[in-house]
C-alpha cells in the first residue's frame, strides 16, 4: 500500500498596503536606515492600519486568495489551523474568524500557538489528518499582527516586525508533500523573547499597562545564539535522514527573523545564498507568516519535485526543520 503524504497544492500571501520604511522610523527612534539595514536586512514591514482590525483579516485575504487561485469550493475545506501569537481575541479562536469570513463552513478550525515556529508546527500538525487518511483538504494559515505588540519606542524591537498573512492548501498524494520533519521546544527560553502581560499569569491591568507588559520583550544575544544553533542542526538531522545533499535541496526556505542569522544557518548548513529564500527586506519579521509568505514570493520559480527544507526558530524557545517536495510547476 502506498504511503500518503500532505501534498501543498497551493499557496497565496497577504500583507497590508501601509509600508514603514527605514527613514520612518528613524523619526520615531533613535536609530537609522544604515544601521537597521546592516544588523537586520530589513528595508521596510507592513502595518495593518485601521480601527478593529486584528489578525484575522490578514488571513482572511491570504485564504480568500488561495481558494479563488485554486478554485477550491470552500465547503470543501474539512479542517482549518491558524498559526499565530496574536489572536484577534483570546477567544473564539482568529482560525474560526477566518473560517467564517471565508464561507469554510464545514471544517472545524483551532490556532496553534508556537511563535516564529508556528506555521512550521502547524504545517506538521496538519499533515498528520491527511497522511492518516480522515481529510482530503486542509488549509493551513500563518498570520500575525505583530505592529499590535511591538512598542515602538523600543528600537531593539520595533525595527523588526511586520505584519502580513500566508495560507496553503494541502491534499494526499503518494508521490510530493511533507516527507518529514523534527521539532523541538524548550522552556528555558522563556526569559529571553516573550510578552509578559495579558495571560492567566499577568492578567491586563492598569498596572500591566503601565509597565508595559503587553508588548514584545528580546534578549537579542542569547536568542541569536540559540537560533543559529537550532536551525542549522535540525537541518542538517532531517538531510541528513533523507539522503540529502545541497545539490539535492532546490531551496533553504529560512525564518524571516533577521539577516545576520539567515546567513549564518546557510553558511553553517553549507547552503549558498542563491539557494536560500530571503524576503526580509520587504516584510520584516511577520512571526508565523514569514515561511508562507516566502513560498507565495517564489512560487513562479518552483518546479514539481523540486526538495525544500524549511525551517524555523522562535520563543519558547521553540524551533525545527521540515522536508518538503513541491507538488506543481506553477502557470507562467
Amino acid at each position: 500500500m502506498s504511503k500518503t503524504f500532505a501534498s501543498i497544492t497551493g499557496v497565496h500571501g497577504y500583507v497590508p498596503d501601509y509600508v514603514l520604511t527605514n527613514e520612518e522610523l528613524e523619526k520615531m527612534v533613535d536609530t537609522s536606515d544604515e544601521w537597521i539595514t546592516s544588523r537586520t536586512g530589513i528595508k521596510e514591514r507592513r502595518l495593518l492600519k485601521g480601527v478593529e482590525k486584528g489578525t484575522s483579516v490578514l488571513g482572511i485575504e491570504a485564504v480568500k486568495g488561495l481558494l479563488e487561485k485554486t478554485g477550491t469550493n470552500p465547503e470543501d475545506i474539512e479542517l482549518l489551523i491558524c498559526a499565530t501569537v496574536t489572536a484577534d481575541m483570546h477567544f473564539p479562536d482568529t482560525a474560526n474568524l477566518i473560517a467564517a469570513a471565508t464561507g469554510l463552513t464545514r471544517a472545524y478550525t483551532f490556532d496553534l500557538s508556537a511563535a516564529c515556529s508556528g506555521f512550521l508546527f502547524a504545517l506538521t500538525t496538519a499533515s498528520q489528518f491527511i497522511a492518516a487518511g480522515t481529510h482530503k483538504k486542509v488549509i493551513v494559515v500563518g498570520a500575525d499582527k505583530m505592529s499590535a505588540i511591538v512598542d515602538y519606542t523600543d528600537r531593539s524591537t520595533c525595527i523588526l516586525f511586520g505584519d502580513g498573512a500566508g495560507a496553503v492548501l494541502l491534499e494526499p498524494s503518494t508521490e510530493y508533500g511533507v516527507m518529514d520533519q523534527q521539532l523541538h521546544s524548550d522552556g528555558q527560553g522563556q526569559h529571553y523573547l516573550y510578552m509578559k502581560g495579558g495571560g492567566s499569569f499577568h492578567p491586563p491591568s492598569t498596572e500591566t499597562i503601565a509597565n508595559k507588559e503587553h508588548f514584545i520583550v528580546q534578549d537579542g544575544k542569547p536568542v541569536f545564539k540559540a537560533a543559529v544553533s537550532g536551525m542549522s542542526d535540525v537541518v542538517s538531522k532531517v538531510m541528513a535522514r533523507n539522503g540529502l545533499t545541497n545539490d539535492s535541496v532546490a531551496w533553504l526556505v529560512p525564518h524571516q527573523a533577521n539577516k545576520r542569522i539567515i546567513q549564518t544557518v546557510a553558511s553553517m548548513a553549507d547552503f549558498p545564498l542563491e539557494k536560500v529564500m530571503v524576503n526580509i527586506e520587504k516584510y520584516g519579521n511577520t512571526t508565523a507568516a514569514t515561511l508562507p509568505l516566502c513560498l507565495f514570493d517564489w512560487e513562479k520559480r518552483l518546479h514539481k519535485g523540486d526538495n525544500l527544507i524549511l525551517t524555523a526558530f522562535g520563543g519558547g524557545f521553540t524551533w525545527g526543520a521540515l522536508y518538503l517536495k513541491w507538488a506543481y510547476d506553477t502557470p507562467a
